[in-house]
């Protein structure tokens, strides 16, 4: 299948092209994003939009438009299960569902174009917290790819011709120690350079892939000997190397990009692992929330080997890493949330912790991850509150922002506005007319 493609004029600035956005820091500066808004009165709201379906995908931003994915289910009371809780259900519908992936204009809202990638019934089954789409899709202002785990992997165009597809058949995705037990993929694509990374860590087969983003080729295809885990993966660029990061639990790994060959390993890590690594030119973030271990772990970039215990190791920690949501380097400091609202703040070069606070959230938790623009974190919680906290050496919340339903999504930030989803809406907001 060919489509022609031209590729718009980049702005970066405008931009926010995967999950967590350039990089997969979860930073964008140079917003002037307001720290309060009131959705009831209209305050700094651009506007709203109904999105069908369930969703935990995040959106992204590219040359003007929001892009979404969903799963749209055939029965009207199709829901998740937000909250702190540890069973492991998973949900019953089973229903035929529609699986869509949808673009907006970023200024106004507006259906620019919706397309049905999949429609049946779904292949597995989903955990009652989780959705069929909780995957957020990835752009670079050419193609759109959105990977709806058993249900395959989309190439668009960004203007919404189907490029390719992959079928990669039933991914049976679960509790490691209850082989019944399914719970559904998460793991978002990557698009760098011209190439597709997915990691698949599933209760059988694992691998890690790489595919040319124009045709949906494989390039090439890496085995692993993983649990299951839910973590995307990050290209990490330092030292002229590019490898691809990926949080597992058996242990986390450094891949070559262009050949996937496998660089470094290291031991330590917890046996459920949804966070995504961070990076900066010094330093490379690792963390999972499964007790008792609970870690985090910071390497050096530039690794070779099995690195256990080794001195390509900077620090580590126990018990303090966080469970869904991704942490955050912000200037030196490192910012980490877990589930029941825990918030701590270490320096990212030593591992001394700067402070340990908490966000009164009303019960909920937490699993979107945190994003920051100009001094500031972004915090959704599932209870439907955005909390605003001050970055630096003291904690300081200095707003919180309700916005009447769940959020289980990680926000986008571009164009000086916020886009965040909840369980039935997208918002933006942003002080002045939407730029794009």
């Amino acid at each position: 299948m060919t489509a022609a493609l031209s590729r718009p004029v980049p702005s970066p600035d405008l931009d926010w092209p995967s999950f967590r956005g350039p990089r997969a820091s979860g930073i964008a500066d140079g917003q002037d994003l307001p720290t309060s808004w009131d959705i009831a009165t209209g305050e700094h709201l651009r506007w709203t939009r109904a999105i069908p379906g369930l969703a935990h995908s995040s959106p992204i931003v590219a040359h003007g438009r929001v892009f979404v994915t969903s799963a749209v289910s055939s029965r009207a009371d199709a829901t998740f299960r937000p909250g702190l809780y540890g069973d492991g259900d998973a949900s019953e519908d089973r229903s035929v569902h529609k699986w869509i992936v949808m673009a907006l204009d970023a200024g106004t809202g507006d259906v620019v174009w919706e397309r049905v990638a999949y429609e049946g019934v779904p292949r597995e089954k989903r955990h009652i917290k989780s959705t069929y789409a909780s995957a957020t899709p990835a752009t670079d202002g050419e193609v759109v790819v959105a990977f709806f785990g058993s249900q395959g992997l989309y190439g668009y165009t960004i203007d919404g011709e189907l490029l390719w597809k992959q079928d990669f058949g039933h991914l049976d995705v679960g509790a490691y120690d209850i082989p019944s037990y399914e719970w559904g993929t998460a793991s978002s694509p990557v698009l760098h350079d011209g190439r597709v990374i997915v990691q698949v860590d599933t209760s059988h087969d694992d691998f890690l892939a790489s595919f040319d983003a124009r045709t949906g080729r494989e390039i090439w295809r890496t085995k692993r000997d993983e649990l299951p885990s839910w973590g995307t993966p990050t290209v990490v660029t330092n030292g002229g190397r590019t490898e691809i990061v990926t949080n597992s639990s058996n242990f986390v790994y450094g891949y070559d990009f262009e050949t996937g060959r496998e660089l470094w390993r290291l031991a330590g890590s917890s046996q459920i692992t949804a966070p995504t690594p961070v990076f900066t030119d010094d330093a490379i973030v690792l963390a999972s929330g499964r007790r008792p271990v609970a870690p985090i772990l910071v390497v050096k970039p530039g690794a070779l080997g099995d690195i256990t215990d080794s001195a390509s190791v900077l620090w580590q920690k126990v018990q303090r890493g966080p469970y869904m949501p991704t942490p955050l380097i912000y200037g030196t400091q490192l910012y980490v949330l877990g589930n029941n609202g825990i918030f701590d703040s270490y320096d990212y070069r030593t591992g001394e912790e700067v402070y340990r606070s908490r966000l009164l959230h009303q019960g909920s938790g937490f699993s979107a991850s945190m994003v920051a623009s100009d001094g500031h974190l972004f915090a959704s919680s599932e209870d439907g509150d955005v909390f605003v906290v001050k970055t630096g050496p003291e904690f300081e919340e200095v707003a919180r922002n309700a916005m009447g339903e769940p959020i289980m999504a990680t926000p986008a930030i571009a164009g000086g506005t916020i886009f965040i989803r909840g369980q039935h809406t997208l918002w933006a907001i942003g002080r002045a007319p939407a730029v794009h």
